[in-house]
């Protein structure tokens, strides 16, 4: 049996000669001196088939951009280690509060955890592939003074976009944890915390520990407390920092899975509200999504909990990447000689795999090394 797919036409790609032609649009429009592509993932554990399909895709389209523009390249890992570490309820309020593995774990630990779970899959990518990378947490991002600025300068605008970040409840969740020593608590929903703008370089939050009450806290772009953002408010601050139009710039290209086409109509929605020009919305690039025999994706968290099985035919390693019966050598030859399979047409990339056909392909007797482009 061919380890290649059978895949549907589709009207995207009918549209396309090569899956990276869906890019070519934005770097014609104004060519950049160099192009980063972003992939992140929350390190709340470790990586499933999905997540290192994804890095794995950025790094080959990488290489293809590379090939074919002539533009050098590179991936940004963006490790969020404001995943939900411990979460509780108030039995006052019944109000929800999560305590992240930033202000959980030591920082040396994370920096061991992040080493420990990607980097021998970003080392050996980079070097089969010839592409460089760079990782930076989300407690490093934040911190930045760019980040911060452009966090500040969003706030006076934050009311035409709060609805397309939050369209249940129009309050975009900050979380400010706790400042008390050992703490860390923070609101999950944002009930209760107020942000005012002091002046263009600093704004006071007002909020409610679980265990201390209230308290306050001050940002400006050097200094102050940490700044926990909910995902969609993430992603909108994220990326109103990297647009940069000019030509000659840096573009950035959002490399996300296919789970993240409805939930980027929202961020270009409030991207727009905000002032954006739909010439200057992130370059975006979704990656096939693996489901399960339902059509969900796979849950390694569902699978976890009992509230979903392990699919028919998928293995025990896809849940868990360390489980791979083999090296990080070989792991990475096969991801790469799928990655290979799914740039090859674009019908076999605008689509969604099942979790068996992948351990299918994935398991398939495959050249032992893939030659750089």
């Amino acid at each position: 049996m061919t380890t290649r797919p059978v895949s549907p036409n589709t009207v995207l790609a009918n549209a396309l000669l090569r899956a990276e032609d869906v890019l070519t649009p934005r770097i014609l429009a104004t060519p950049p001196t160099r192009i980063v592509l972003v992939v992140g993932t929350q390190i709340n554990g470790a990586p499933h088939i999905g997540t290192s399909l994804v890095q794995s895709l950025a790094f080959a389209m990488a290489a293809r951009l590379y090939d074919r523009f002539g533009i050098r390249t590179e991936v940004l890992f963006s490790a969020l280690d404001n995943a939900p570490y411990q979460q509780a309820t108030d039995p006052v309020s019944g109000h929800h509060y999560q305590r992240a593995y930033a202000q959980a774990v030591d920082a040396q630990s994370l920096t061991d955890l992040v080493d420990a779970l990607y980097l021998p899959l970003f080392t050996t990518l980079s070097r089969r592939l010839g592409i460089p990378y760079r990782i930076e947490t989300y407690t490093q991002q934040q911190a930045s003074e760019h980040f911060r600025r452009t966090w500040l300068r969003l706030l006076p605008r934050l009311d035409a976009a709060r609805w397309w970040l939050a369209p249940s409840t129009g309050t975009p969740h900050l979380r400010i944890p706790c400042p008390h020593p050992g703490c860390g608590w923070a609101e999950k929903h944002a009930e209760r915390t107020r942000t005012h703008l002091t002046d263009r370089d600093m704004a006071t939050i007002a909020a409610v520990c679980l265990h201390h009450g209230p308290y306050q806290a001050t940002i400006t772009p050097t200094a102050g407390a940490y700044l926990d953002l909910a995902t969609l408010y993430r992603n909108l601050v994220k990326e109103l920092a990297l647009t940069n139009p000019k030509e000659g710039g840096t573009l950035h290209v959002m490399v996300k899975g296919g789970d993240w086409v409805f939930g980027s109509l929202l961020i270009d929605e409030a991207l727009q509200a905000v002032g954006l020009t739909r010439t200057q919305l992130p370059a975006r690039l979704f990656c096939p999504q693996i489901v399960t025999d339902t059509g969900a994706k796979l849950s390694k968290s569902l699978i976890r909990e009992g509230r979903a099985t392990l699919p028919t035919g998928a293995a025990p390693w896809m849940l868990d990447t360390r489980q791979w019966p083999g090296s990080i050598t070989d792991y990475t030859d096969q991801l790469l000689a799928l990655t290979a399979i799914l740039l090859s047409d674009p019908r076999h990339f605008f689509r969604s795999y099942s979790a068996t056909e992948i351990s299918r392909i994935m398991t398939a007797p495959a050249p032992r090394s893939v030659p750089a482009p």
